[in-house]
């Protein structure tokens, strides 16, 4: 286990009456990007904010509550202490409650994944049985956890060695299709366009290797702040306009061509970003 990693939550992992200690670490590596902040242009130093109430000015953090708006300017105000005495098994376990088929799961529903290891030895024995079993049946575990102040909805299932947990969407988080969908034509394309764009699909089909994939935002941004530490000036590459096609005939023009390999487009991940003129 990576020395810097820190551990994200602990408490049991429960199926039935089998419950074993666990703890949960962050599967999402935060890289170093570049991230900007506010200056104030004139003197070169970074803007602060304050904490003020209007009337009052400046105030302490410790003057800080938590309140729960009910009418316009009018709060119901919950101390530290009383949105501790919220008793929820999820606070300390994630109990197993459901299972479902890893493929029955819409992809808008995960958020953001986790992984489960053993609290201690003697929890490795339960822990594999666990991963076994949902790895032999190919489900999913739901349960639901608290972090963070709120109660997640998680899927726990098997990953190589070991468990991983996705904390999900819930159902009234997610925008229905049909109220963006509305204005998408009902007539079928015509079979031989959809038979070329299957071709197309089927020519550029791969086995899915991430890490083929460059951030080339990023690296376009740090090659930028290193041409501004050199002195350098940025001028912005005008963007050239592209044509494109209205009709049926230049769309299945655009498929056959593309089918036939005309202007093929570089190796996915390989493609470099259109990199800013610059001059001394």
């Amino acid at each position: 286990m990576p020395k810097r990693a820190r551990t994200y939550w602990k408490g049991h992992l429960r199926l039935s009456l089998v419950s074993i200690p666990i703890e949960i670490y962050n599967a999402v590596e935060s890289k170093a990007e570049i991230s900007f902040r506010q200056i104030h242009k004139p003197s070169g130093r970074r803007i602060n904010y304050e904490k003020t109430v209007p009337g009052i000015g400046k105030i302490d953090n410790a003057d800080i509550v938590k309140g729960y708006e009910v009418e316009p300017d009018e709060y119901v105000i919950l101390e530290p202490q009383e949105i501790d005495a919220v008793k929820l098994d999820s606070k300390k376990t994630i109990d197993l409650v459901q299972f479902v088929d890893a493929s029955e799961i819409d992809s808008r529903y995960f958020e953001r994944p986790y992984f489960i290891t053993p609290a201690d030895k003697m929890a490795g024995e339960g822990y594999v049985v666990i991963r076994d079993a949902l790895r032999k049946t190919n489900r999913l575990g739901l349960a639901q956890v608290t972090i963070g102040g709120r109660e997640w909805l998680v899927a726990v299932g098997p990953l190589e060695d070991g468990l991983t947990m996705s904390m999900l969407r819930y159902a009234e988080e997610l925008r229905m299709p049909e109220d963006f969908f509305d204005e998408v034509p009902l007539e079928k394309p015509s079979k031989e366009m959809v038979d070329l764009a299957v071709q197309l699909i089927t020519q550029k089909t791969a086995p899915f290797k991430p890490e083929k994939f460059e951030d080339h935002y990023q690296t376009a941004l740090q090659e930028l702040v290193k041409a501004k530490l050199k002195g350098r000036k940025i001028i912005a590459t005008p963007e050239t306009p592209r044509a494109l096609g209205r009709n049926v005939v230049d769309l299945m023009a655009q498929l056959r061509a593309s089918v036939e390999g005309k202007g093929k487009s570089k190796a996915a991940g390989k493609s470099k970003p259109t990199r800013s003129k610059k001059s001394a």
